[in-house]
């Protein structure tokens, strides 16, 4: 499965993870790429919803996790060891090989 996560909003990045990481404990494979505001996911501070908790569950629990260096870029932003800077070919990968692909924006 596929997720592009395309928001900074805290319930959706949330669930989006949540998701992902339900999906890895019923053996699917699932890759995240994150682009355009949901490359400011890992950097999310919410009271209620724990973005990051989620994020590093989702790696721990085998997922994969891409950002898009370019909307880093933009940002002034890196990657980082759970989320490496990934490009539009790693993108065309997670959709051309993912069985679904489920966008949230």
């Amino acid at each position: 499965m596929g997720i592009v996560l395309e928001t900074s909003d805290p319930e959706r990045a949330w669930n989006a993870f949540r998701l992902g990481i339900t999906a890895l404990e019923n053996g699917n494979d699932v890759s995240v790429f994150l682009l355009g505001d949901g490359v400011e996911a890992e950097e999310i501070t919410d009271d209620q919803f724990d973005v990051r908790n989620r994020m590093e569950e989702f790696d721990e629990a085998g997922g994969e996790l891409l950002a898009c260096g370019t909307c880093l870029d933009i940002r002034n932003s890196d990657g980082s060891e759970v989320c490496p800077i990934s490009t539009m070919n790693d993108l065309l990968e997670v959709v051309t090989t993912a069985d679904r692909v489920l966008t949230i924006g």
